[in-house]
């Protein structure tokens, strides 16, 4: 994914169904792009250290959608305890 418009395309579906899926309310475009770019970037550690590589558009957005809701969890998580 080298097109920075694909990339913030797939950052803000994949924040928006991360943040779906996980039931967390109150995001913006803003909030789901950022939240889908991280998602992105954990997704794919998370994938790269089960040694799953993702080919195409459709593998991209799954990747970062797990990866916002890991995302979401981790934050749900240390609200909680703080």
């Amino acid at each position: 994914m080298d097109n920075l418009l694909t990339i913030l395309i797939v950052g803000a579906i994949a924040g928006w169904l991360g943040s779906l899926l996980m039931k967390s309310k109150g995001l913006t475009l803003p909030g789901y792009l950022v939240l889908g770019v991280l998602g992105a970037l954990v997704g794919d550690f998370v994938f790269g250290l089960l040694g799953f590589g993702q080919t195409g558009l459709l593998a991209h957005i799954i990747t970062a959608t797990v990866g916002a809701m890991i995302v979401i969890w981790l934050v749900k998580t240390i609200w909680k305890k703080g």
